[in-house]
């Protein structure tokens, strides 16, 4: 829909008897991209985050024999290169001055706003909505979610489960089980805990049936539903409006340097007219990128 704004573009607005206009906005759903990601600011072309390795266990050390020594190396890393978006519209100075609905000249502001917000809603989600794809790769050349992400040390890791599952209690329990069980690079355990369940629409029902029940869902035993009970999950579901995949789900967990939002220019909006044509001109434009550095920030699932 690209071209001028002329008052053929609204034929209806030049005359009276209009009562009302529709379609330019509507309610938007409140941010969402806030709850997938972990914000920073930018001022570079890019960032790099970078994997250093630690150490390994300690070694029996032998009677008069010397210290054993470790070394560290440099593992993965992750570029994240920002991406600018703009868009703006032009409106002759004739639409302007012909044009008698001046909530519809109002509207296109606030439709504009609106294009910058849901376009940086799906970029975030397409992070997830790509992550069991080999098609989109992070800095160890896997997918977000995979089940052999390579060690620089050597072996790999997986962060979801070797057969995806529905969305369900016993697959949940499974989930949680694996995190207690993740390891860093040199195969030391580490604290990671999960944050919150990430579902599609699709899911909203079903993820409150499970994690809001007293006792075990969908069964008419008395047990209790240990996912409640334990706060398995701290900052509960996140429902996320733009998720192509109606049964994948996904855990966040507490991993710093995971899921990554960096942003190099905030939104802005300006407004101009051009000298020769006086045609009214207004534009938005934005910088940032959306990614992932470590995989064991996210454990997911590409429900069947």
């Amino acid at each position: 829909m690209a071209g001028i704004i002329t008052t053929g573009s609204h034929p209806k607005a030049l005359w009276p008897g209009v009562k009302a206009w529709w379609g330019m906005t509507y309610n938007e759903h409140i941010t969402e991209y806030d709850k997938l990601f972990d914000k920073d600011s930018s001022s570079k072309n890019y960032e790099e985050i970078v994997q250093s390795t630690g150490f390994g266990l300690v070694p029996v050390k032998g009677q008069g024999q010397g210290i054993q020594y470790d070394s560290q190396v440099q593992g993965f890393t992750t570029r994240f290169t920002h991406v600018a978006y703009g868009l703006g519209y032009i409106v002759t100075k004739e639409e302007l001055d012909d044009n008698l609905y001046m909530e519809l000249s109002k509207s296109r502001s606030a439709s504009l706003a609106m294009s910058f917000r849901q376009t940086k809603e799906n970029v975030a989600a397409n992070i997830y909505n790509r992550a069991f794809s080999s098609t989109y790769t992070g800095g160890d050349g896997k997918a977000l979610c995979a089940t052999d992400h390579p060690n620089t040390s050597g072996g790999t890791f997986s962060n979801k489960p070797a057969v995806d599952a529905d969305l369900s209690e016993a697959s949940l329990e499974d989930a949680t089980i694996a995190l207690m069980g993740f390891q860093n690079d040199r195969g030391l355990l580490i604290n990671v805990l999960p944050r919150s369940l990430i579902i599609a629409r699709q899911e909203w029902y079903n993820a409150n049936r499970i994690l809001k029940s007293v006792y075990t869902p969908g069964s008419a035993n008395n047990d209790i539903n240990v996912l409640k009970a334990t706060n398995a999950l701290p900052e509960g579901i996140v429902m996320n409006h733009y998720l192509t995949s109606p049964h994948a789900w996904f855990i966040r967990t507490n991993v710093q340097n995971g899921m990554k939002y960096f942003e190099r220019t905030p939104v802005s909006f300006d407004q101009d007219n051009d000298f020769d044509t006086m045609n009214a001109k207004a534009k938005g434009y934005e910088r940032y990128s959306f990614g992932w550095a470590d995989p064991r920030a996210v454990y997911g699932s590409n429900g069947p």
